[in-house]
């Protein structure tokens, strides 16, 4: 969608390549029986539960609130269950989850009243492990008369994978993401992995491991490092890695959490315009390659505490570091009236501060359950109501080369569910105040997305987003790219640039049909989108898609996409041809989110 921070690229953990052969013989082979589809998206996790109470011997409680916990109970499904339609040799090469690994997780001791509220946060904070197809936690009858159990049923998603995360246009493979990962290593829930990334100028080697469950603990530490390589030279031109170790808030009712990061990027970035690095028409004169090295390191350290029940408050401060310098490479040739207009108009500012950082946030802690909405039969998690995030940020000028400004960053975001539809407005924006040399007002930027799914219509959903992202003055330069795979399907590829972006993106997502567990969907989508400077100028498609997603191998599903440019430039058909992972409107600004970075 941009260049900078601008967006989040759609992510799709693929289906292991050499399987996937293997995978869809069986579906295609196998007559699919006639099945209502509502039934079959809701039974897929209720056939779950039910051979989990089989597997102990227990029964629904349908009152729960309230009872003494008898127990925790615990049913571990492998990844290929016997109704499963895959051979179940698969199993001997994936180790299952651990039953410690899901036990640290549960909320509620025996002994303790049984609260419905900390089975759900239980069962959401298990889904995010992002090791399980399915997590539900049911309260059944104790063996005690009056007493009541919790029983967590889990199946294990497939974790000994090539990964593969891509944007392509027509022939044009904009990034390419392979990864060789264990995602649940020796069945403990720890992630190890090396990473492949081809991008149109660089291709990088590295290696990453999360561990969520640090020693046993509640501390995550997550690394990573990478080489970055040119294309064309074949040279080095950097590295890139981060280190966090943390403490978070693991449930609604921990108190306190603690953040350390290291994170550094030294690489040559290069913007580009479809196939060729962008060309800037410099006055008078030869273009000038939008091509810059970066030399980037952070860190940082942050502490917060926790208060409240239904509103939670999260407030807290700390204290970090960076230094960002930005350069024309000598490559490009440049004399000094280009570097200096190009350094004036478009490079980042480079920068070193030692700041002092404050934040709050205030949200409540309300949740829904969804299926259907992006990954069709599976539970997904979102949180309802208010959520509010101001962050203040003050850098004194403790040595000579050292910034001097107070910035402000504010996110907020209100989500209601109205029966099975489910709005969400967003909204953020940062100011900054520069002091001393070029004093003044300036990351005057701000953000608003409204994102709207409706109720079933036909079995199907429409799924509506329509995003306003305006950039008065930012000290990083940021330019927005549209056309492709990044919201305006059909258009060509960055066809359409400037510093605001104004989207809108309506789609009808017809209900899966089912052929056993394979999930196959359609989608007929509008698209119009504006890159603009002053005024916008709405550039609509049309077209439709096919989305796959097979729930014990991924939880994602895969996007296939035709667009049709109704009012601009049209490119050659195999152009209008996009593939990747997710749903389009992943495609947004992370400013939303964190408008400080």
């Amino acid at each position: 969608m941009s260049q900078g921070d601008g967006g989040v690229r759609a992510r799709m953990p693929g289906v292991p390549l050499p399987l996937l052969a293997l995978l869809l013989v069986p579906l295609a082979a196998a007559p699919s029986e006639p099945t209502d589809t509502l039934d079959a998206q809701k039974n897929y996790e209720e056939v779950l539960v039910q051979w989990g109470l089989a597997q102990n011997g227990r029964q629904v409680d349908p009152e729960p609130e309230g009872k003494p916990l008898e127990a925790v109970l615990v049913a571990l499904e492998d990844v290929v269950a016997e109704t499963d339609p895959y051979p179940g040799f698969l199993n001997t090469l994936h180790v299952r989850s651990r039953e410690e690994v899901v036990r640290r997780e549960v909320l509620l001791a025996p002994g303790q009243p049984y609260s419905e509220a900390l089975a759900n946060e239980t069962a959401r904070n298990l889904r995010k492990l992002g090791i399980f197809a399915v997590v539900r936690a049911v309260a059944v009858r104790g063996e005690t008369p009056g007493s009541v159990a919790l029983l967590i049923v889990t199946k294990d998603v497939w974790s000994l994978r090539l990964n593969n995360d891509f944007s392509a246009v027509g022939s044009l493979l904009q990034y390419l993401r392979l990864q060789g990962t264990e995602d649940n290593f020796l069945g403990r829930g720890k992630k190890v992995a090396l990473d492949f990334i081809l991008l149109l100028d660089t291709w990088s080697v590295g290696q990453s491991y999360i561990d969520k469950q640090l020693f046993g603990s509640r501390w995550t530490l997550n690394e990573s490092a990478a080489v970055i390589l040119g294309r064309e030279s074949g040279r080095a031109e950097g590295t890139r890695g981060t280190v966090t170790l943390s403490r978070p808030l693991f449930s609604l009712a921990t108190r306190w959490s603690l953040t350390t990061q290291l994170t550094w990027n030294m690489e040559t970035s290069r913007t580009f315009r479809g196939a060729d690095v962008w060309q800037l028409p410099f006055p008078g004169g030869e273009p000038v390659p939008y091509v810059y090295n970066a030399r980037e390191v952070t860190g940082s350290v942050l502490y917060l505490r926790s208060w409240g029940d239904v509103l939670k408050w999260e407030a807290g401060g700390g204290v970090g570091a960076y230094s960002k310098a930005y350069s024309p490479p000598v490559e490009s040739g440049l004399d000094a009236e280009q570097s200096a207009w190009f350094q004036s108009r478009f490079l980042p500012r480079s920068e070193d501060a030692v700041h002092a950082t404050g934040s709050l946030r205030l949200f409540e802690a309300r949740y829904e359950v969804l299926r259907d909405v992006d990954t069709y039969s599976l539970s997904e998690d979102f949180q309802v109501g208010p959520s509010l995030t101001a962050t203040l940020r003050y850098a004194p000028p403790l040595f000579a080369s050292a910034s001097h400004f107070t910035e402000a960053g504010l996110a907020a975001r209100y989500r209601v569910r109205l029966g099975d539809a489910l709005t969400t407005v967003s909204t953020a924006g940062t100011l900054r105040r520069q002091f001393g040399s070029g004093a003044g007002w300036t990351n005057r930027r701000w953000a608003t997305e409204v994102h709207q799914v409706s109720p079933r219509v036909l079995g199907g959903r429409f799924v509506a987003r329509g995003l306003l992202d305006v950039n008065v003055d930012d000290v990083n330069e940021r330019v927005v790219l549209l056309g492709g795979g990044n919201g305006l399907r059909g258009a060509n590829v960055d066809a359409y640039a400037g510093r605001r972006l104004l989207l809108f993106n309506l789609e009808y997502r017809t209900p899966p049909l089912i052929i056993r567990t394979l999930h196959v969907g359609g989608v007929l989508f509008y698209d119009a989108g504006s890159a603009y400077v002053r005024r916008p100028d709405l550039v609509q498609s049309v077209g439709v898609g096919l989305r796959l997603l097979v729930p014990q191998f991924n939880i994602i599903p895969f996007r296939l996409d035709f667009g049709y440019v109704l009012d601009g430039e049209r490119p050659p058909v195999g152009s209008r041809f996009l593939a990747g992972g997710g749903q389009i409107t992943d495609n947004r600004p992370t400013f939303l989110d964190t408008p400080l970075r």
